[in-house]
């Protein structure tokens, strides 16, 4: 018989990677970032409230050139297997690491698989170090042939001072530094920025899943360039200067947080852009556009005062949505620096193709391999999906609780209102429609009954729940997320004693919204317990103990949906939290079927030539006077825009150079309702437009419906998340009650499993891959006590609920001759075991319970099993206990 798989490594393994040239600190057993050397913790799974971990991902060994550099993994198998019984699980790893070289073995021989040429050969032992290094450069373009074999000889000499100058294989921050090292796909995102930085590229995007790091891989993206020396090797003559944009101060102050390590105590290299004037002394900076875009009093722009070369990487973050418009001037100014765009949710519209811009040198893979019809897509440098970090227990996972009430159901007609005894206000020069949807509530239509009942509901939710669980309600407007708080705040100030337990977090403006969002995202600070917001706190606000998403709001973007997700997947260890509640009361988890898409639209983009032109005037549409100083740009395709200008003395504009076909004309001034719309422009014409615009109207125009009977029309709360489903406790009865007559059709057959230890094992591992939970329904059901087999024929067959002390004592009543046969220390421990089983039910009687208190005092299993006649003897009384708990007669037909 051959070595076993511990032993193959041990004696056959490293033998031959320490021969071939790899030391202790290039190999890492088991590796990666947690304590256990996974590089996934696994997968969090929810058994009713309670966490459990899937299994984690792991390998046999890691090899890397530095610390900061990986290259390759090694799957290791009993020195008996087949050479090839690793190699599929060592190619799953190494693409999961992102690495270009996966080798499996037995100790004897070696499998290489190569990414590069995407095959195998058979290897008589491992590669050395430099080998991989230098074939990883030639495969990747960072050398020539001729340089590999110049540098070959000298590559040890040379390996500690490349290692300290090529920001590849230079160090992370440390972690007594920054905190934290990165996890196995951060330090794939990292690599792949630089290599596409160091390869030339100018524009590059990272698309990462909110809560999973982006900052902090830009941040060590930043630590390895500077630190190496790379980014300023570029213009020896002044230094390297980093830009972080962003388009809230929140975003802004994340980032030059995360980025202390730079400042050294003694030095200190960052600077926030809050005003006029610029420094012009400092190595990071951090600014929003908003700052940049301010001029001063003599017109000059913030950012026009900075050299167009003065930053040679600038880093937008949520670049789907910033960065566009009037603030791309900002970006075009900086265009000689690198761009380094990064978001949880490219964005792929007519104003907007984040792929467009930042993807542009990448190259062009099919969007669905199997379907090439379906064209192309150039992609992200690195993309990192929600449900994948949730996959591999890095992001929290999410139970739904929808909820619907009746006027929601059933919708509204203002007729049905008004005989129900409602009052209806409609606003002058409002025209009502007939029938009105959940869409409109809040929007067109104003329903303070339908609030307070969804308020109501939700105060009885967060009760069950726990009062003191940070909670985000999502509502319609700012009006709204304010009515939303005044009325939790009536519900739990009273109990609480806070003054501050439900706020409108509306704006960024003022020091109370900042320290009530500074104090919310905290986990230190108990309130505010509940933020209503409507969009601020939509994105890039990190806020690791909200437990609950609330949803009082309707969206019709899945982007939209995913960011405000994104708000709950933090896990947070300071307050246990490994998962979070959507609470949906307006239907949007449908948009769940389009979670981790990628985008696959094809945007038509302007052709030349560009010889038309658009002239025009601005006029008020009441009065029909010439509006001055309006605003007036030309979108002409996805991030190319012309303007904003302004008007003139005589409210007119001209554009020219335009592209023939369909643009879109943006009109805006001060007072007046925006305006967008589609202009055909003509090769070598100009056409003349007139744009009215209406003056925007002061005070509420919603229509309002007081007196109005709302309800809870219906709830689910149960998911199968095997096949996404959301059900109500009695969908879910219905569900369980069908699994388990496939399983056991009669009582007598449900019997026949539950007293055989494996039958049941298997049973209950089947209804768990089937989300069907015992515990958790005896808790919903308010049956904790219940024998599980009771429960479950109860819920199939309709049999009594029996609790476990029942059955104990009809066991001591039902069981005396059994007892009898047995001697005194004998009937001593069969009334221990069945106490153990009134506590904890059947599971507990197993040979390990021998190991726990009394049993323990008395010897345990080596002692015991001499009053039962031997080891045979105890394990059939511990058969015939649990037979005897379920008599056959109570199953008898």
């Amino acid at each position: 018989m051959g070595l076993n798989e511990a032993d193959t490594r041990a004696r056959l393994v490293e033998p031959k990677l320490k021969a071939a040239g790899w030391t202790d600190q290039q190999v890492t057993r088991e590796f990666f970032y947690q304590r256990d050397h996974q590089y996934t913790p696994g997968r969090i799974i929810l058994v009713g409230d309670q966490v459990q971990r899937g299994k984690p991902r792991r390998v046999d060994y890691l090899l890397r050139l530095t610390d900061g550099f990986e290259i390759a993994v090694v799957e290791v198998k009993r020195e008996d297997e087949p050479l090839e019984a690793g190699l599929e699980q060592a190619k799953a790893y190494a693409k999961d690491l992102g690495l270009a070289f996966a080798y499996a073995t037995n100790g004897h021989e070696i499998l290489e698989y190569d990414f590069f040429e995407h095959k195998s050969r058979k290897l008589e032992n491992f590669p050395r170090p430099e080998e991989l290094w230098y074939r990883w450069k030639i495969n990747t373009g960072s050398s020539s042939q001729y340089m590999v074999s110049e540098e070959r000889a000298t590559y040890i000499s040379k390996l500690g001072a490349e290692r300290q100058q090529n920001p590849l294989l230079h160090s992370y921050c440390p972690e007594s530094l920054c905190g934290k090292k990165p996890f196995y796909f951060q330090e794939v995102a990292i690599c792949e920025i630089i290599k596409r930085i160091m390869s030339g590229q100018r524009r590059v995007l990272l698309t990462m899943a909110t809560g999973t790091g982006k900052t902090f891989v830009a941040f060590q993206v930043v630590w390895k360039l500077v630190k190496s020396g790379w980014l300023q090797r570029k213009h020896p003559g002044k230094p390297a200067r980093v830009l972080f944009l962003a388009d809230r101060i929140v975003l802004r102050d994340q980032a030059y947080n995360t980025f202390a390590p730079f400042a050294d105590g003694v030095n200190e290299p960052r600077f926030k852009i809050e005003g006029h004037p610029p420094n012009f002394t400092r190595d990071l900076y951090f600014g929003i556009y908003q700052t940049l875009w301010s001029p001063n009093e003599e017109g000059k722009r913030l950012f026009e005062l900075f050299p167009s070369d003065f930053f040679d990487l600038v880093i937008i973050d949520e670049c789907h949505r910033s960065g566009w418009g009037t603030w791309k001037e900002i970006l075009d100014h900086f265009g000689e620096a690198i761009h380094l765009g990064m978001t949880a949710t490219p964005k792929q519209d007519e104003n907007v193709d984040t792929y467009e811009y930042f993807c542009q040198e990448e190259p062009e893979v099919f969007i669905d391999p199997d379907h090439p019809e379906k064209g192309k897509r150039r992609t992200a440098a690195y993309e990192y999906s929600l449900g994948r970090g949730i996959d591999d227990g890095f992001l929290a996972t999410y139970k739904v609780h929808r909820v619907r009430t009746s006027v929601d159901k059933e919708g509204l007609r203002l007729e049905d209102a008004i005989e129900q005894g409602a009052e209806v206000f409609i606003p002058e020069d409002v025209e009502p429609k007939e029938y009105y949807t959940t869409p409109q509530f809040e929007r067109d239509i104003t329903l303070p009954d339908r609030t307070k009942t969804m308020v109501k509901h939700l105060a009885q939710l967060l009760r069950k729940f726990g009062i003191w669980e940070k909670t985000m309600v999502f509502c319609v407007d700012i009006e709204h997320a304010r009515l939303v708080a005044r009325l939790l705040q009536d519900e739990f100030g009273p109990e609480t004693g806070l003054d501050n337990y439900a706020v409108p977090i509306v704006s960024e403006e003022g020091a109370e919204a900042r320290r009530w969002l500074e104090d919310f995202v905290s986990s230190d600070k108990k309130a505010p317990v509940v933020a209503t917001t409507a969009e601020l706190l939509t994105t890039g606000v990190d806020a690791p103990p909200c437990r609950n998403i609330v949803f009082m709001k309707t969206i019709s973007s899945p982007l939209l949906f995913k960011q405000i997700i994104g708000r709950g997947s933090r896990i947070d260890k300071a307050t246990d939290k490994y998962w979070f509640r959507i609470i949906d009361y307006t239907g949007v988890t449908k948009l769940f079927d389009e979670w981790d898409r990628p985008g696959q639209r094809v945007i038509e983009r302007p052709q030349g030539p560009f010889t038309a032109s658009i002239s025009g005037r601005v006029l008020h549409a009441q009065t029909g006077d010439l509006i001055v100083g309006a605003q007036v740009s030309v979108r002409t395709g996805p991030n190319t825009q012309q303007g904003p200008i302004r008007t003139d003395s005589n409210g007119s504009f001209l554009f020219e150079k335009l592209p023939a076909g369909t643009v879109t004309l943006i009109v805006s001034a001060p007072g007046f309702v925006r305006r967008e719309l589609k202009v055909e422009t003509l090769e070598d014409q100009t056409v003349q437009i007139d744009v009215p615009l209406k003056p925007e109207r002061k005070g509420a125009r919603k229509i309002k419906v007081v007196g109005l009977t709302v309800e809870i029309a219906d709830e689910a709360i149960f998911l199968v998340e095997s096949t996404g489903q959301q059900l109500t406790l009695e969908q879910y009865r219905d569900y369980t009650r069908q699994k388990i007559i496939q399983a056991a059709p009669t009582r007598k057959a449900l019997r026949e499993i539950w007293i055989n230890n494996e039958k049941r094992k298997r049973f209950l591992e089947e209804l768990r891959r089937s989300d069907i939970h015992p515990d958790v329904l005896a808790e919903v059901l308010n049956q904790n006590e219940a024998d599980m087999y009771d429960l479950l024929a109860y819920l199939v067959f309709g049999a009594p609920i029996r609790t476990r002390s029942e059955r104990a004592a009809a066991f001591r009543n039902r069981e005396q001759a059994f007892l009898r046969r047995h001697s005194e220390n004998a009937r001593q421990v069969i009334l221990a075991l069945l106490e153990k089983y009134r506590a904890g039910g059947v599971e507990e009687l197993q040979p390990k319970v021998f190991s726990l208190s009394p049993f323990r005092e008395w010897g345990g299993a080596f002692r015991i099993q001499n009053w039962f006649g031997g080891a045979e003897g105890l394990a059939r009384t511990l058969e015939e206990i649990q037979e005897r708990i379920y008599p056959e007669e109570e199953v008898a037909v």
